[in-house]
């Protein structure tokens, strides 16, 4: 059955809007856009786009690297070295056969072990010894002010016993750290424990000071332990250690370090635009490619996604990058997988051309190709 002149019209003018609406939506470019923002009257450049290639992920993966290594130079200590003595210990100090030099913790020691067990079994007792001031010196019979600070114990046990042998023939002479008062570490995040550690006579490694806090609980992100001194800051990646042959125990921490082991609810990954199912991902123990947040959230959309535009955008402490792969590419199945995404990272898939005028037209003129389509069953 022919159409009639009526319903040829109709199929006209429907045509011809969704052509006119076409023209004026031609401008829409089928790539992602920036917009500056007018900052102190100027215009910031909108970031530029890098296209993810074999080279480029080569070259990402050496930067991290290096800079990895770099920090563990800096961290790792093979032989640390004993323990140094500062404000605020407090010493015990014994010469032999002259009890009276000792103070009375000491001399009830010598006379009654027992009792002395029993005084430090008391909780609520003051440590007694002789404390280091806050000029890192001890005031001891006979030998006067020492300075101490700074000297390990044997070098302080010989420096006292040098002063004493003026006054009394062969001294006999033991120190040691009572109590370890001047030195501390702090940890925070997923552990069991956190808190403050004090560095003692066993090296305070990152290993160590973990066990001391309990351990990390199951939410911990091994691969993201942040170490902060002074204002230097340090990422550690326990996992990536272990992998290289690297023994975790000989990151040495120092006084006034402060730890913090992030969750792995921190470590996500979010993809949106053109894909089956948007959502946030967390990342595998510190590693996940973009090849596998695309395939955990069900791919590009085969409807309305555009294979040539995924973007990665990432936040770097010096400015945002954009990364762009173009999946129609032979080979980019495998750049996906080599490609690492990092914490925070940004997946978009935009919409095709097609899907982009289709939805702007049904904003602009709701129906209108309804009516282009269905205009000829019309009576």
């Amino acid at each position: 059955m022919k159409p009639s002149t009526t319903q040829f019209l109709r199929l006209v003018a429907a045509i011809a809007l969704a052509w006119l609406c076409s023209a004026v939506l031609a401008g829409c470019a089928p790539t992602i856009h920036f917009r500056s923002q007018e900052r102190a009257g100027a215009d910031e450049p909108a970031p530029p786009t890098e296209m993810i290639t074999d080279q480029l992920v080569a070259t990402e993966r050496q930067r991290h690297q290096v800079r990895a290594n770099e920090d563990l130079e800096r961290l790792l200590v093979p032989n640390p070295p004993p323990y140094a003595i500062g404000s605020g210990d407090i010493l015990a100090i014994i010469v032999w056969d002259h009890p009276e030099l000792t103070g009375g913790l000491v001399t009830a020691a010598n006379a009654d072990p027992a009792a002395a067990a029993a005084a430090a079994a008391n909780a609520n007792a003051a440590p007694q010894g002789f404390v280091v001031d806050h000029q890192g010196r001890i005031q001891f019979p006979l030998a006067g002010l020492l300075t101490v600070e700074g000297l390990t114990e044997e070098r302080a046990r010989t420096l006292l016993t040098t002063r004493l042998a003026k006054y009394l023939a062969n001294p006999n002479v033991t120190l040691r750290v009572q109590a370890y008062r001047s030195k501390r570490v702090y940890i925070d995040g997923e552990v069991k424990s956190p808190g403050l550690q004090a560095i003692n006579d066993i090296p305070m490694t990152l290993v160590e000071a973990i066990n001391r806090a309990g351990g990390l609980l199951p939410t911990a992100d091994q691969s993201r332990i942040e170490l902060e001194r002074g204002e230097a800051h340090y990422a550690i990646n326990l996992r990536d250690l272990v992998q290289k042959n690297i023994n975790p125990g000989l990151v040495m921490l120092a006084p006034g370090d402060v730890v913090r082991v992030h969750s792995r609810d921190e470590s996500k990954v979010f993809v949106s635009g053109e894909v089956v199912t948007p959502k946030a991902l967390t990342m595998h123990d510190g590693r996940l490619t973009l090849n596998e947040a695309l395939g955990e959230s069900g791919g590009i959309s085969p409807l309305s996604g555009d294979a040539r535009q995924v973007y990665v955008v990432r936040k770097t402490p010096e400015r945002t990058r954009v990364f762009q792969l173009d999946a129609r590419m032979a080979g980019s199945l495998a750049m996906a997988e080599a490609f690492e995404l990092r914490p925070k990272d940004i997946v978009y898939v935009a919409a095709t051309p097609l899907a982009n005028w289709n939805r702007n037209l049904s904003l602009l003129f709701p129906g209108a190709l309804t009516s282009a389509v269905s205009a000829t069953n019309r009576p």
